[in-house]
Formats: C-alpha cells, structure tokens, sequence
C-alpha cells in the first residue's frame, strides 16, 4: 500500500486482480434519478459532515436507543440438503436479513490465533500503525489519534483480502489473520452462490472471482463504553459480511426493520446481508447497514480489570466488489418462478444501475444512518 500525499487524495482499493485506475471523484450527481427531497437531504448530511466534533447537535428522533431484549438469529447448517438449506436461506432473508451459520470450515483455533495476532497490531505505537499501515481510503487505521482521548467510538483498521502492510520485515507475521482471512473469503462466496440459489437471482460467482474483493475490518471498542448507536464510524457497502463467535456477545445492528440486538452462539459465523446483496437480489432480502457493533458489557463500562482486552476487538469480513463496478439487479437470464409464496417470476427491475465507486465514496465519508442511502437508486 502507498500512503496518501494529500489528506484530501482520494486512492483506489488495491485488489489482486489489476491494476488501480485514476483516483475516484467526489459522487456525481444523477438528476434523472434523484427527488428534490433527497438532494435537499444529501446537502444537509454533506454540511452536518463538516461540522467541528466539538460541536454538539440534537435533532428530535435523530438519536435511536439500543434495544433492550436480545434475540437469537436464525440458524443456517450448511451440512443440511439443499433444499432444506434454500429454504432457509430464503426465510431468514426475505425476514432478517442476517443469520448465523453452523457446520461450517472455519476451525475456533484459526480464528482466536488472528484475533491475537490482530490485538498485537491494536497494541503498537502510533507512529508503527502508520508506518505499517497507511492510510489509502479505505485500507489502513480510521480514529486513530493519540491526542483523541476522549474518542468514544474508538478504533478500526481495514486490510485487503492479503492483510498486506507497508513493510518487507519478517518480525512482522500476520500469518493465522491472513489465513483466516482467505478462509472467511471462501465460505463468504459459497455463502453467496447458496444465497443466489435460494432467492433466485443470478449467481453472481461462477468462474469469475476478479468481481468481487474482500476487506477485513477490524475495530475496537466501536460503540464505546456510552452504549451509543454508531453513527460516525465508517461505513462501508458489501454483499454479505462475516463474523466468526470466539466467544459468547451481544451485537447491535441497523436492520431494514431497525435497531436489533443479537447473541450469536459460539463458533458460529454471524452473517449480515448488505446493500450490495439487496440490489442484486432485485429487493427480495433485507439488509443490515454497517457491521454489527459489539454491545459494551457490564464489564467494560465498570472497568473491570478482570476484562481482556479481546472482548473489545471484533474482526468482520467484508465481501464486497472493485471500485470499477457497476451495481444492479441480477435478475434471472430466463424467468424462473421462485418458491416463495409469491409471483416474482417475472419481477421488474427495481434499482437504476449505479456507479460501486460512487455509492462506496458517499456512503464512508458521511456515514449517517437519517435514511437508506439505496432510496435514490430506487424506481
């Protein structure tokens, strides 16, 4: 990774499938597809987004609480028949828009090892973070200021599918997070060939794995100890995102249906559907918006030094597509009726094509959850 010139140089995201293209612009704008409330929305969110963080602003309804009951998300085996795993699939989809996936290759021990080795980079100073890893929108650390104590948010590095850092040293082995990194990629893609299979659309796989590209995230501390919903950490569209359970821990996601607070069990995989999933599904599924936050324990907010540091670190692996893309509905070559309970057998488009790089620019840099950012792509 190079680093950034400019604070302001936007880099593309380097993917092992090409060369890079010219830095993308700032998201243009369609006048064909958009309302006169969604511009006026757009320009409230750009000026909101430049406002100092010293400032403090309320907004009736803006601020959402977390909710109090915790349920269990629905459980998918891929060790089951297929028709009993599309099934499922399906209903957990259509219903949800994440679930928690059993019986799958991901082993517990690969999976604590690159949580160790993800701490010791968490733990270096901050003139080694940045060495090693660079800012290049959107790899590297995000809110990682040493000045900012009172960054309650806290921090999240970003890797590419390599773990690729900025050095030619080898005191510096990230060889279980790389490994597990491939190792989620895979069962991300099957994931979503099943998931194709089981909604209907095209499968978007096959032979060609250059169309898509993976981003392990990894945070600490996302929704800080005052429990608050995340609102200014960076936002990022996908397909489906995962998250493998070392341990027993309750999550807060933005559903379609809003805020859900869930307690996967442990070695399972939480899978979250994206925006990404959604368009391409041609609006069948629901969608979660952002990675699940990790919900402050009791614990935590008492400090307690009985506490490991790794309670407060969670890795989520994005699967998610080049900057050059263009997104839309996959709908099927020749209509096929889906058993579904509906008529979706010849479902027109739902989604105007749109511009990946575009959407993924607008969608990090004002991370706001006031409306679905699909809304203006929508027919």
């Amino acid at each position: 990774m190079a680093s950034s010139t400019h604070e302001h140089h936007l880099h593309h995201l380097p993917t092992p499938y090409g060369t890079t293209t010219a830095p993308p612009p700032t998201p243009s704008t369609q006048p064909n597809n958009l309302l006169s409330t969604s511009e006026a929305a757009d320009s409230l969110s750009r000026l909101l987004h430049r406002i100092p963080p010293t400032l403090s602003l309320s907004f009736p309804g803006r601020r959402q609480s977390l909710p109090s009951t915790t349920t269990s998300p629905p459980f998918i085996s891929l060790s089951d028949p297929k028709p009993t795993l599309h099934s499922n699939l399906l209903s957990a989809a259509k219903q949800h828009g994440f679930f928690q996936l059993t019986n799958h290759s991901i082993s517990s021990q690969l999976a604590s090892s690159a949580e160790s080795e993800s701490l010791s980079i968490f733990n270096l100073p901050h003139d080694e973070k940045q060495r090693y890893f660079p800012k290049n929108w959107p790899l590297g650390f995000d809110n990682d200021d040493d000045d900012d104590d009172d960054n309650v948010y806290g921090k999240s590095l970003c890797l590419d599918s390599s773990c690729s850092v900025e050095s030619n040293s080898t005191d510096f082995g990230l060889t279980s997070l790389r490994e597990f990194t491939c190792q989620m990629e895979k069962l991300g893609l099957q994931v979503i060939e099943e998931l194709a299979c089981a909604v209907g659309f095209e499968n978007p796989v096959g032979e060609d794995r250059t169309r898509f590209c993976s981003l392990m995230w990894i945070s600490e501390s996302e929704c800080g100890l005052s429990n608050k919903p995340l609102s200014s950490s960076p936002l990022y569209p996908f397909v489906i995102g995962l998250s493998f359970q070392i341990r027993c821990r309750k999550y807060s996601m933005l559903a379609d249906s809003g805020w859900v607070s869930v307690s996967p069990q442990v070695d399972s995989v939480l899978v979250t559907l994206g925006d990404i999933a959604q368009v391409w599904s041609n609006g069948k599924v629901k969608k979660v918006r952002g990675r699940p936050v990790v919900a402050a324990t009791a614990d935590l907010a008492e400090g307690n030094s009985n506490t490991s540091n790794s309670d407060s670190l969670s890795m989520t692996l994005l699967v998610t597509l080049p900057l050059e893309s263009t997104v839309t509905p996959l709908l099927p070559k020749s209509p096929q009726p889906v058993d579904d309970g509906e008529n979706n057998s010849e479902s027109p488009p739902m989604f105007n094509p749109f511009s990946f790089e575009d959407y993924a620019w607008r969608v990090y840099h004002e991370r706001l959850l006031l409306k679905d950012p699909l809304v203006r792509y929508r027919l």
